[in-house]
């Protein structure tokens, strides 16, 4: 027997769709801090914006100016993959696969997607699709060769309600649904977690939420003005060099992702004072 033969093949990347029933929620934002989390636990990782038309991702990402060709683009045979990623300037082991802006969603075809990821899966080993809200075309396009999916939700009945429906179509209309393999591993992201507008009686508990979802918790995100400032920057919260609660929550999330066992915290962030307000720097 060779010495190739007797070599294990390596296993091929895993596909996870981060995805969220309405807007608004942080799903962008999570993808590119959970993808940076990644990368920065030493794991080789891709995070691909499926969101065609609009294209935040990259914006959040900080890489706005550096794309040349994209997502589309080497669907359509334009530019070759090697071409259209981008390899982020803080942490060698993240690229980013912005879309276009100026395409229509039907560009994204389930024949040019599939061969995409399965280049994709040979030389990562996490592949994080930036899914669009909501279940038009590219939605669907994003999760239907997911392995596993972090559906993004706030703890308000409307987001709730929609990311319930978002775990329905992950459980009918995705490759491993309609095949015999195991169904997509689904885990619920809580962000915009606020204890004191819940103890009001303004957002739902996160017991209310898990028992109407019904799949397990991945992490609870805190408002936080952090992951404002993040976006504003362009950088994931994960690559940021600060403390706030917001980071450490998202940081917990990405172990458990990997499989780690780590205890749930539900951590707020301190609020500035009024001189503090006054004078623009936090308490």
């Amino acid at each position: 027997m060779t010495k190739d033969k007797e070599k294990k093949k390596a296993p091929l990347g895993k596909i996870i769709v981060i995805t969220s029933g309405k807007g608004g929620v942080g799903k962008t934002t999570s993808a590119a801090a959970i993808s940076a989390g990644l990368a920065r636990l030493g794991h080789k990782t891709v995070v691909i914006d499926f969101d065609v038309g609009l294209r935040n991702l990259d914006m959040i990402m900080g890489c706005e100016r550096r794309v040349v060709f994209d997502f589309i683009n080497v669907i359509q045979g334009d530019a070759r993959l090697k071409q259209a990623l981008i390899k982020d300037k803080r942490e060698e082991n993240l690229y980013i696969l912005p879309t276009s802006q100026t395409r229509d969603k039907d560009a994204l075809t389930e024949e040019g997607v599939e061969k995409v990821l399965g280049e994709l899966r040979e030389e990562f080993d996490y592949i994080i699709c930036d899914s669009p809200a909501g279940i038009e075309r590219g939605a669907q396009m994003a999760m239907y060769f997911a392995d596993e999916a972090v559906v993004v939700t706030n703890p308000e009945v409307s987001s709730v309600r929609d990311s319930d429906r978002m775990l329905g179509l992950l459980s009918s209309r995705t490759k491993r649904a309609e095949g015999e393999k195991e169904a997509v591993k689904a885990q619920v992201l809580l962000t915009r977690h606020d204890q004191g507008r819940i103890d009001k009686g303004e957002m739902m508990t996160v017991e209310d939420v898990l028992e109407i979802l019904a799949v397990p918790l991945l992490g609870i995100i805190p408002e936080s003005q952090a992951v404002l400032r993040a976006s504003n920057v362009g950088s994931p919260i994960t690559l940021l060099e600060d403390h706030s609660a917001a980071k450490a929550a998202y940081e917990d999330a990405v172990a458990r992702l990997t499989g780690k066992k780590v205890d749930m915290r539900v951590e707020a962030e301190r609020r500035p004072g009024f001189f503090s307000r006054l004078f623009g720097r936090t308490a």
